[in-house]
């Protein structure tokens, strides 16, 4: 829409700046400067932006100020006077958000005036000559200056925008350890919009209609510590962890190496869609090239090879010319995104950096545009002599020495995340999603980082990878500076490497020096403590404000001036001095203890608010009315072709009512073929397979959230509650329907409103759990059913699964699930009472089974998940010490 260029007596400055856009598009500020409507016709101001431009809706603004301003004076850059005016009117990041329409666009400067969507905000003072308002101009051109600052999250339907913010004052000092954070008043907020556009929002209203993951949060990280981040699902720890990865949040220094493992939805066979692969590298060399990024230094090497070896005497110049150019391009569009976060006395700095490298920029490009010509023979010796010099220097850092030594790590991480040498030369294109992730994984572990991010490293480990996993980082902690690990695991035995907890509630950020265990357990024990301490000083106030109000009564009825006055201060002590008695530290409480303002002079005793328990109600299973084996094989085999080799080999197994079967192996043992063979998916190609004639069976394949995403994104209007209808197909009402859902943890809107393309993957199992149960199975067949889910969640489906009446036959690689749910075992931080009252009264002894399936072979473990460990951590020795 194009719009004339003064209006309302407002000049428009605009000064555009390369790499403000978020997505595609760059955009422009411009700076309306009222003034007086006698100082200077409408007519007579210059008009600097083009008239085509489309300009969003503005602020409404003052049509007087004190003083007048020439036009002279209005033809300022933008970027001089946010620099001026950043200290008199204390700009922050934001301003212009009221008038955003496109929820894609990051404010370009740390602005913020505090306006609102129809407010009008006028500064005025002494020192100040005119009443500034701000208007917003798109302007689309393209970046040549490096990569665009990725500060969205991208979905199918629609954009997901990470608002960052933090506190720094003007003493702040940047720190040169980039292996911790020191971080206050973090604030994070997604804030979701249509790709078609949205409707103009104010910086406040985008954030209460956003999904605010953190408030005034503490971000702390030392160096050489291992942090479990640990939430339930849906509080935003993949979000965290993506802000810290890209260094969205302020105060990240831009030079930390941060890697990254994200926890990517696959479907099997699919190559993640954020993964590019190169289909004539190997997996091993693919991976190599992720973590060193060797492709551009080899293309430098190319390009200065290139000039020196070339027979045109100017040909050195401009490949030493070029290649200087992109360096300036990358470290101009740090400083860009520096000066846009940053306010007060280091903004200014920051703008100042950011104006040198424009220089710097331009002048390298006259350099690069430059005809040969113009060369002088002195600057053709010196600069043909520099790329002979740059050349020499890039060749060291691909030396054989050096690259050897990577491709020996490469080839050591790899083997120990389960690739064969045969998997390791095949590329990595032909492989499916779980290779792919691992591949992904091996490329992270293989960087030199600072800050080291793993989100669920072990989906698609076997338990060798994870106990190799656990072993390796554990090692890291050897090094002369070890790099500090944030990791995100529902495997609890895996958190165990971990020395410190990172406790995301409540958009708040908690700190605990300690493994799981022992945090749940300081927790609860905490909670008594101040519970029972709680009660006694509630019931001790409660005889002291009786003895009060009885002296009270009794001085007014004798009128006892001094009784009243003594009741009086004792009630005001009470008031003021009561609450806890000792600090943090145990020591006696002091004024100094607390600081700011606060009605009592002693910390009131917080106990806080139960936290909901995550809670599974399984179904009973329906009566079976006659006894009799479950399920059964004898003797069964099974292979895919005549001529291929036997992946089951002669298997006997029996289910009874009420079992526990446990199924072990590493990837390619045949685990999910020998499931598939009891749930009647597949035939055996010798023996026999039978099952109980009136046996209700449920199986949870290892896909099953993968292919509800696939249903959803087919169908996005599919809901929880409406799959599960039609899966019942009238055989249940609505209200059985809802109600089963709920107890598996899908409540009202959740089952009703919320499409199946939007769930977690915590609820994405929840609602396959649902659509198992519902026929009140007799047997449960589980194939990595963990995968997906938070630690409490886990927790709950255990507790859920080891007292329910029906047969449980389970694959997983998740050690203490296993522990709990097949042998039995109850750890004293469990919160759940031993399994010994199955053997007393009329309850059912269960039969405990844990087989280990190797070679298409089955042998029963006596000791269990333990044994099996034991085998796995010899071999995890051997790898490590190749």
């Amino acid at each position: 829409m194009a719009s004339r260029c003064c209006t309302n007596n407002h000049y428009n400055a605009c000064h555009f700046l390369p790499g403000y856009s978020a997505i595609n598009p760059c955009q422009s500020v411009s700076i309306g400067v009222s003034h007086p409507a006698s100082e200077t016709p409408q007519s007579q101001l210059p008009c600097i932006h083009d008239p085509g431009e489309e300009r969003l809706p503005t602020a409404p603004s003052s049509s007087t100020s004190r003083h007048g301003v020439r036009s002279a004076t209005l033809a300022l850059e933008v970027s001089l006077v946010v620099t001026r005016f950043s200290f008199l009117l204390d700009l922050r990041l934001g301003a212009l958000l009221p008038w955003l329409a496109f929820p894609k666009w990051v404010a370009p400067l740390p602005l913020n005036l505090g306006f609102d969507t129809n407010e009008e905000e006028n500064y005025k003072a002494d020192w100040l000559p005119t009443t500034i308002t701000f208007n917003v101009i798109i302007k689309s051109r393209p970046l040549p200056l490096g990569p665009p600052l990725n500060m969205t999250s991208m979905a199918s339907e629609s954009v997901a925008t990470i608002l960052c913010t933090s506190k720094q004052t003007r003493f702040h000092i940047d720190t040169a350890n980039y292996r911790q954070l020191d971080i206050e008043g973090v604030n994070i907020t997604i804030v979701g919009g249509s790709k078609s556009g949205a409707s103009a929002k104010g910086k406040s209203k985008a954030r209460s209609e956003g999904l605010e993951i953190l408030s005034g949060a503490k971000l702390r990280l030392q160096e050489g510590r291992r942090y479990a981040l640990v939430g339930r699902n849906g509080t935003g720890k993949s979000t965290l962890l993506k802000a810290i990865a890209e260094k969205l949040i302020p105060g990240i220094p831009e030079q930390a190496r941060i890697a990254i493992l994200q926890q990517t939805k696959l479907n099997d066979g699919e190559p993640p869609k954020d993964e590019t692969s190169t289909a004539q590298l190997s997996t091993r060399q693919e991976v190599i090239e992720r973590a060193t990024s060797r492709s551009l230094v080899e293309q430098e090497i190319q390009t200065l090879s290139d000039g020196v070896n070339s027979t045109d005497p100017f040909a050195p110049v401009r490949a030493v010319r070029r290649l200087k150019h992109e360096r300036l391009q990358k470290r101009h569009f740090l400083l860009d995104k520096d000066a846009r976060l940053r306010s007060g006395a280091r903004g200014m700095a920051a703008r100042k950096a950011l104006v040198a490298i424009e220089k710097a920029v331009a002048a390298s490009q006259e350099l690069v545009d430059q005809p040969n010509a113009d060369m002088t023979a002195n600057a053709l010796h010196e600069e043909t002599q520099e790329a002979a010099d740059m050349l020499a220097e890039l060749q060291i850092q691909v030396e054989p020495g050096r690259v050897s030594e990577i491709e020996t790590r490469a080839r050591r991480i790899l083997t120990g995340l389960g690739f064969t040498e045969a998997v390791m030369e095949q590329p990595l294109a032909s492989l499916s999603g779980g290779w792919h992730m691992r591949a992904s994984l091996a490329a992270v572990l293989l960087q030199d980082a600072d800050v080291l991010i793993l989100d669920e490293p072990t989906n698609f480990l076997d338990l060798l990878g994870i106990i190799w996993l656990q072993k390796y980082l554990e090692a890291l902690a050897d090094a002369d500076r070890p790099p500090t690990l944030l990791l995100v695991s529902h495997d609890r035995d895996f958190l165990s490497l971990c020395t410190d907890l990172l406790i995301l509630k409540d958009k708040e950020l908690a700190y605990f020096h300690g493994n799981l265990p022992t945090f749940e357990a300081a927790r609860a024990e905490r909670k008594d403590h101040l519970r029972k301490m709680k009660d006694a000083q509630d019931k001790q106030k409660a005889h002291i404000e009786k003895t009060i109000a009885h002296n009270l009564k009794a001085g007014r009825q004798n009128d006892d001036q001094n009784k009243i006055r003594q009741a009086k201060s004792r009630q005001k002590k009470l008031d003021d001095r009561w609450g806890l008695q000792v600090n943090a530290r145990g020591h006696r409480f002091r004024l100094n203890d607390q600081a700011g303002f606060f009605h009592t002079s002693h910390q009131q005793i917080d106990v806080g608010a139960d936290e909901r328990p995550v809670v599974l109600a399984l179904p009973a299973p329906s009566d079976l009315r006659f006894p009799g084996s479950l399920l059964s094989l004898d003797r069964a085999s099974f292979r895919y072709a005549p001529s291929a080799p036997a992946v089951v080999k002669d298997v006997s197994l029996t289910v009874g009512m009420g079992d526990r079967i446990g199924i072990l192996g590493l990837n390619g043992a045949g685990k999910s073929t020998l499931v598939r063979l009891l749930v009647d998916a597949a035939r055996p190609t010798a023996g026999t397979a039978t099952r109980h004639p009136r046996l209700k069976l449920s199986y949870y394949a290892q896909h099953a959230v993968d292919e509800l995403q696939a249903r959803g994104r087919a169908d996005t209007g599919l809901t929880a509650l409406a799959l599960l209808t039609a899966d019942v197909d009238g055989q249940l009402a609505e209200g059985e329907v809802r109600g089963l859902l709920g107890e598996l943890g899908l409540p009202g809107r959740f089952a009703s409103d919320v499409p199946v393309a939007r769930l977690s993957g915590g609820q994405l199992v929840r609602c396959a759990l649902a659509r198992l149960l519902w026929r009140r199975p007799h047997c449960l067949v589980l194939d990595e059913i963990t995968t997906h889910l938070d630690y409490e969640t886990v927790t709950a489906l255990r507790a859920a699964l080891r007292h329910w009446e029906g047969a449980v036959v389970l694959v997983s690689h998740d050690r203490w699930f296993m522990r709990g749910v097949i042998d039995g075992v109850v750890e004293e931080d469990d919160g759940e009472e031993s399994d010994g009252e199955e053997e007393d009264g009329d309850a059912p002894i269960r039969r405990r089974v844990m087989y280990r399936l190797k070679g298409g072979e089955m042998t029963v473990l006596k000791n269990g998940v333990d044994e099996f460990e034991n085998i796995m951590e010899k071999r995890v020795k051997k790898l490590l010490a190749a």
